[in-house]
C-alpha cells in the first residue's frame, strides 16, 4: 500500500545550497542568509522548487556546520533566526520549499548537552552520548573511545571526526560485556528521541519544510540485520509523527541503500558514493566510498564502464521503492569529489546532465554544478574539508564585478578562493549564451515539468543495458505517454542505430537514418516521444 508523501514531491526539483559559498551579503568573506534570499528568483528561474540548506546552525565549524552546539540557534555568521523565517516566508512566495539539514546522530563537544555528560557527576545528560564505563576500556570492533577529554572515568564513542561525539540513540545488541552499551529502549536513547522531535518540530512551526538527516542510518548502534531492523523502527515511529503532524514536510535520507531507508519512512534516499557501487560506477571510479570493479565509469570518453554495475543495482532498488518514496541520484554534492564537470567537456557534460534529468525520483542540483563549475584541487583543508574543500569554493555570479559577485569582502577575506574556472564560468555570462549549460539545465528540468511521464512520477524500465557495451536505452511512461532515452557518453559513434517511432524531443549527435532508425553518434543522447 503507497504511502502517504508530501503532493509537492511529484514535481520537485531540489536545489543544494552549501551557505558558506553562496552570496556573502556583509562583505565578511562568508556566505549568509540574506545571500540566500537574494538570490532566491535565480533559484526560481532553474525550475527548482525546493533548497536543500546544509547546517546553518550555530558551530565551532570544525566540520563546516555538522558539528552543531545549539540546534535550534542560527549560527551568527549566518545571521539569526528571524532571517531563517524570512527565507522561508520569501521562498514559499516563490512556492520554493525550504528544507533544513539535520545532524541527528551526533553533536559538538561544545553543545550543552554534551558538557553535562562529560561531567563526574550522574545528571540528566549523562546517557545522551555514548560513555565507556572506564577511561581505560578498549571495547574494540570498530569501536574506538576518545579519551582523556574530560573529569568523566570514560571514553565516549565519536560519529566522525573527534570532536563530534555519537548521540547515545542505543544499540541495537548490546553486549552484556559492557553495560555502557544501553538498548534503544533505555531512558537515555528515549529521552534523545523527544529532543529529536523536539528540534524537528520548532522549525516546522517557524516555516521549514522537511528535513535532510545526515548520516540517517547511524543513530543506533550495531551491525547486520538486527541493526537494520532497530533503525527501520526508529524511523518509521517518526515518520508516522510526520504523516499525522506534517503531512506535508518532507524526511530526506543520507543512507544511500534506498530499498533499506525507504522501507524504513524516508520519502527520499539520496543514491550516492557509498553503501553500493553503482553511483559511482556512473560518473566517477572512487569518491571517498566505495570503489568499482575495474576503476572506471560509464559516463567516461573511453567506453570503458559498465552499466550493468548501476542497473543491477538501481533497477531492484527502484522496483521495490516505487510505490512509497523516490530515489534520488544527485549531480553531486559538497562531500562527492571531483564535480561533474571535471575533465568532461561541454557536450559530454550535456549527456551526463541529460541521463540525470530524465530519470525517475527526485533531481538534486548542487549550487554550481547548473552552470558546470569545476572543482579547485589541491587547496588547504577549511573546516574539516580536506580533498571535500576542492567542491565548496564560492560561486561565481558575475566576473565582471568584484570577487565575482560573491562578496565586496578583499578576496583574502573570502571563505575559500573563487577558483579559475575558465571562460565564461560564470552565471552572468552563461545566462546571456542560449547555449551555455545553465541554459541547457534549465531546459532539462523544464522538460521534466512539461512531460510529467520524464517526472518523479513515469515508470522506468530498462531497455537496453549489457555489460561493456553502449548506448544505454531506457523507457519512462506515464498515463499512456511514453518516452525512450538513450545515452552514448563515449567518443565513439556506435555500429548499430536505435530504432523507434516517434517525436524527437531533445538530442546531441543523434540523427535519424530512415525507417524510424537513428544513429547515435559520439558523445550522443536522444528523448523520444513514442507513438
Amino acid at each position: 500500500m503507497q504511502r502517504p508523501t508530501p503532493s509537492w514531491l511529484k514535481d520537485a526539483v531540489i536545489y543544494e545550497i552549501y551557505p558558506q559559498s553562496f552570496c556573502d551579503t556583509n562583505a565578511d568573506g562568508i556566505g549568509d542568509l540574506q545571500g540566500i534570499i537574494s538570490k532566491l528568483d535565480y533559484v526560481q528561474s532553474l525550475g527548482c522548487n525546493a533548497i536543500w540548506l546544509n547546517p546553518c546552525f550555530e558551530s565551532p565549524f570544525g566540520d563546516a556546520g555538522y558539528d552543531v552546539s545549539d540546534f535550534c540557534k542560527v549560527a551568527p555568521r549566518y545571521g539569526t533566526n528571524d532571517d531563517l523565517v524570512r527565507l522561508f516566508n520569501e521562498a514559499h512566495q516563490r512556492d520554493i520549499k525550504i528544507i533544513l539539514d539535520l545532524v541527528a546522530g551526533h553533536t559538538s563537544i561544545e553543545h550543552p548537552w554534551f558538557r553535562e555528560s562529560a561531567k563526574h557527576e550522574r545528571n540528566p545528560y549523562s546517557d545522551y552520548y555514548i560513555w565507556t564505563s572506564s577511561a581505560w576500556e578498549s571495547p574494540g570492533e570498530d569501536l574506538f573511545p576518545i579519551r582523556g577529554h574530560s573529569e568523566r572515568n570514560g571514553g565516549y564513542l565519536p560519529n566522525f571526526f573527534h570532536f563530534q561525539p555519537a548521540l547515545n540513540f542505543g544499540f541495537a545488541e548490546p553486549d552484556p560485556l559492557f553495560p555502557w552499551q544501553q538498548p534503544a529502549t533505555a531512558p537515555g536513547p528515549q529521552a534523545l528521541r523527544q529532543e529529536l522531535i523536539k528540534i524537528m518540530k520548532f522549525w516546522l512551526d517557524l516555516g521549514c519544510d522537511g528535513f535532510r538527516v545526515d548520516m540517517a542510518e547511524s543513530l543506533i548502534k550495531g551491525k547486520g540485520k538486527a541493526k537494520l531492523n532497530a533503525m527501520r523502527a526508529f524511523w518509521k515511529e517518526i515518520r508516522m509523527w510526520f504523516d499525522t503532524e506534517w503531512p506535508e514536510a518532507v524526511l530526506i535520507s543520507e543512507w544511500s541503500r534506498p530499498h533499506e531507508a525507504i522501507e524504513a519512512g524516508f520519502h527520499i534516499d539520496f543514491l550516492i558514493h557509498f553503501g553500493q557501487p553503482a553511483y559511482n560506477s556512473l560518473f566517477r571510479p572512487v569518491v571517498l566510498g566505495e570503489p568499482v570493479p575495474g576503476n572506471e565509469h560509464y559516463f567516461s570518453a573511453e567506453g570503458k564502464g559498465d552499466i550493468t554495475i548501476f542497473t543491477g543495482y538501481y533497477d531492484a532498488a527502484y522496483e521495490s521503492t516505487r510505490d512509497i518514496g523516490y530515489i534520488s541520484i544527485p549531480t553531486g554534492n559538497h562531500d562527492i569529489v571531483p564535480r561533474l564537470a571535471d575533465n568532461r567537456t561541454p557536450e559530454q557534460l550535456r549527456v551526463a546532465l541529460t541521463f540525470l534529468f530524465t530519470m525517475p525520483g527526485i533531481p538534486v542540483i548542487y549550487q554550481g554544478d547548473e552552470f558546470g563549475l569545476h572543482s579547485t584541487p589541491d587547496l588547504p583543508s577549511k573546516e574539516g574539508g580536506y580533498e571535500r574543500t576542492a567542491v565548496r569554493t564560492p560561486i561565481l555570479w558575475d566576473k565582471g564585478m568584484p570577487g565575482a559577485g560573491f562578496s565586496a569582502a578583499d578576496p583574502s577575506g573570502f571563505y575559500l578562493p573563487l577558483g579559475d574556472h575558465g571562460e565564461k564560468a560564470d552565471i552572468a555570462s552563461q545566462e546571456r549564451d542560449p547555449a551555455s549549460i545553465l541554459n541547457f539545465t534549465r531546459r532539462l528540468v523544464n522538460l521534466r515539468h512539461e512531460h510529467p511521464a520524464l517526472g518523479s512520477e513515469g515508470r522506468y524500465r530498462t531497455l537496453f543495458a549489457e555489460a561493456k557495451k553502449y548506448p544505454f536505452v531506457y523507457e519512462r511512461e506515464l498515463d499512456g505517454s511514453h518516452y525512450q532515452i538513450a545515452i552514448n557518453p563515449t567518443n565513439q559513434a556506435l555500429d548499430h542505430a536505435f530504432e523507434s517511432v516517434g517525436e524527437v524531443i531533445l538530442s546531441q549527435n543523434a540523427s535519424s537514418v530512415g525507417g524510424g532508425k537513428y544513429a547515435l553518434g559520439a558523445t550522443s543522447y536522444l528523448i523520444l516521444k513514442v507513438t
